[in-house]
This record gives structure tokens, sequence and C-alpha cells, in this order.
């Protein structure tokens, strides 16, 4: 069963039950004139639990103002940062409460996110899903990306809004970046009110086509940073996803100091542009290229889409390697199962590593020596060849293969 949004002061209800559902809360909220707060709860772990999941919803409600109401309470094996967004959603939903929040426990914060850090894989976790949060980090992925938007329905962004403040206070992701992908413009503002205070290390600006967008998500991250004392870098990722917003790569790449990748989404893009979308990309190509040149031009990195097809790896790798060979660091995916298989697409080979630590190891002996020229052998190495091995090096460092 999934929330019903209703009008203020009537029954109104947020999360899901039933017996394919864990990791989650049902509640229903009715609020009424006098009589406290009547609780009923019904739990597999209620002999065990259910006296703490009773009193940590009455608090929630108590600290949001509300003191008359018949609450009645599905709990799938809910952790108490998912009672509490469905419990302050439900309020909500039901008029009460406005202006308040209740916010669980809030965990330390992982160290600042590099600008220049490893991407090359985020998973998309959708935001009403609790299910998938908790052992995320176990895939291994170099991010992951709660997402407010595509994987949301309309009727459902509040809670999911909810839901994912809660989760970058109380869920640790281990080393994996913390990226939120809000909603189109002008709703990711809303987004951004909620969650910029929980310091995510990355946003995602989803249908970007014009500079300006980015500058006005960056204008109220800055204010919203400097209002709740957020002293994280939280750096941008814009995602082209038409024709417009590929011509407009260069000026959307430059808008802001704080934008650290551009991104394409294909599905979109493919449907903007009336073509089908296809393993082989012909038919995004030049547009995969623009964006590769716009972010090289100004020093970010260039990340690709997912592939839709999680079941077939061999076209995923042959994804992947023909990505990294246009110049992307990284893409991203929707199955755990992907992970591995991009990592070892963008990872150099061993081959590789060993040439360029060779033509490295040429190039500071020339430099020793006061040389200006870089022999390697017989041959004679040129500046750009020196630049991609030292390039190649740094990156190969970075995945503790160097």
């Amino acid at each position: 069963m999934t929330s019903t949004e209703t009008t203020s002061g009537r029954l109104a209800e947020a999360g899901h039950w039933g017996n394919d559902v864990r990791s989650d809360l049902h509640v229903a909220i009715e609020p009424r004139d006098r009589g406290g707060l009547e609780i009923t709860l019904e739990s597999r772990v209620a002999p065990y639990y259910g006296d703490s999941i009773q009193a940590q919803v009455r608090q929630v409600l108590e600290s949001l103002g509300v003191k008359n109401a018949s609450v009645s309470v599905h709990d799938e094996g809910a952790l108490p940062f998912v009672i509490s967004a469905r419990v302050e959603t439900a309020a909500k939903r039901a008029g009460l409460g406005a202006g308040q929040k209740s916010l669980p426990e809030k965990l330390p914060l992982p160290p600042p996110s590099a600008r220049d850090r490893l991407r090359r894989s985020r998973l998309y976790l959708p935001g009403t899903e609790p299910k998938y949060f908790i052992n995320a980090a176990l895939h291994g992925s170099d991010a992951i990306i709660l997402d407010l938007e595509d994987s949301v329905h309309h009727a459902e962004k509040d809670a999911a809004r909810i839901l994912v403040r809660n989760t970058l206070r109380a869920v640790d992701f281990g080393p994996c970046e913390r990226m939120v992908r809000i909603n189109q413009l002008p709703l990711g503002l809303e987004d951004l009110a909620e969650i910029i205070p929980e310091a995510p290390d990355l946003v995602l600006i989803p249908k970007t086509e014009s500079p300006l967008q980015v500058t006005e998500v960056d204008r109220m991250i800055g204010e919203l940073k400097a209002r709740n004392k957020v002293d994280h870098p939280i750096w941008l990722m814009p995602i082209l996803e038409s024709a417009l917003g590929i011509e407009y790569a260069s000026a959307i790449a430059n808008a802001s100091p704080n934008v650290a990748a551009l991104t394409i989404g294909l599905e979109d893009y493919t449907a903007d542009m009336g073509v089908v979308k296809t393993s082989e990309g012909r038919e995004s190509l030049y547009a995969r290229t623009r964006l590769v040149n716009a972010a090289k031009a100004v020093g970010i990195q260039a990340i690709d889409s997912v592939f839709g097809d999680v079941g077939d790896m061999d076209g995923l790798r042959r994804w992947g390697e023909n990505s990294r060979a246009l110049g992307f660091e990284g893409m991203g995916c929707i199955h755990p199962t992907q992970i591995p298989v991009i990592h070892a697409a963008f990872t150099p080979s061993q081959a590789e590593i060993d040439k360029a630590l060779k033509i490295v190891a040429a190039f500071e002996d020339a430099q020793q020596r006061g040389l200006g020229v870089v022999s390697l052998g017989s041959k004679m190495i040129d500046p750009p060849v020196v630049q991609r091995a030292l390039k190649l090096v740094a990156r190969a460092k970075q995945m503790g293969k160097a």
C-alpha cells in the first residue's frame, strides 16, 4: 500500500506495507480535537520492539506539535530514521506540524569530497525505497545517488524529500560519495531547502539547458549553507538531457566553480531528438563527444549515462570501454551487478599502466638531467604523450593500481 495525500485535517497516510515490503513503515494519521495521541501498532517484531516503535512515533508527533490524533502504524522492519520520516510526512499531509521537522540523530559527516575524486560508478537509489539504503555501500560503487526525480512518483515527492533528508543524517555510506538528484527546477529548489542542511557531497541538476539553472542552484545552495552553517563543499553535476542542453554544454560547464562534472541523460536526449536509443550509441555520439570536449576544456570530469539493460553484461562492458575511449571517466548504474563491470571498463589495463610508468620514469630522469628531450629506448617521447601518461598514472593511483 502506498501513501495517500489528503486534505488538511482529515485522514492522511505515508509509507508502505504489505508482503513484498521491507525496511519500511506505513502510517495513517487522523487529527482530532481532543483525546491526546492514540497509537495502534501492527508489527512482526512487536514483542521485541513494539514499545520503542510506539515511543518514537509519539516523540516525533510531539516534536511536530501534534497533541491530538488517532495514529495507525504498520511496521515492516523500519529503522528509526525511516519511522521518523514516515510519521512526519503523514502528519504534514494531515495539515499538522507545518514548518516543523523531526530529525533523527545525526552521524558525523564523512570527510569532504574532492572536486576531482574518482567517479567511475554512481548507483541510483529510488528516494522512496529505504530497503535499498542500508546496505548500498557494500556494493562498492564510487558514489550513491539518492534520487528525488524520475524514480519517484509525483505524489510521493514530499515523502521522498523527507526520507532522503533523514537518510543523509542517519545512514553511513562508507567511502561512497553521497549524491542527490533533485527534481527539475523550480521543484528542485524545494528539495535543496530540505537536503542542503545535511551536506550531501554533490547535487545532480536534471534537464539542464542553461547556465542560469546552474547559477540559480548554486546561489541557493550557498545561501542554505550559510544559514545552516554547512562548511563542506557541495559540488554540482548538471545533467544534459536535450539538444538544447548539449548546445549550451560549454556555458553550463563554466557556470560555477562548483561544477565538478557534466553528465548526459540519454533516454531523454534521444527522445528529444526523436531517435531510438541503441546499445551501440551511434545516435548519441555527437552529443557525448561534445559533452566530453566541453568538460575537458574547463578541467572537469565527463560522466556518461546509464546502460539500461541490466541483463546484458557484454553490452555494458563494450559501452564502458567505448565510453572511456571517448574521454568519459565513469557512468551511472541502475543495478549493483553493473558496478564491477563498469569499474573494469574504466580501469587502465596493467599493460597500459606499465607503459605509462616507464614513460613517466623516463620523463623524470630527463628532468633531473636537465634534458629537454625524453626518450624511451630508441624512441623519442613527445610532450603530449608524457602528459597523457602522467594523467593515466595519476588515475591509476586513485584506483590503487600504481
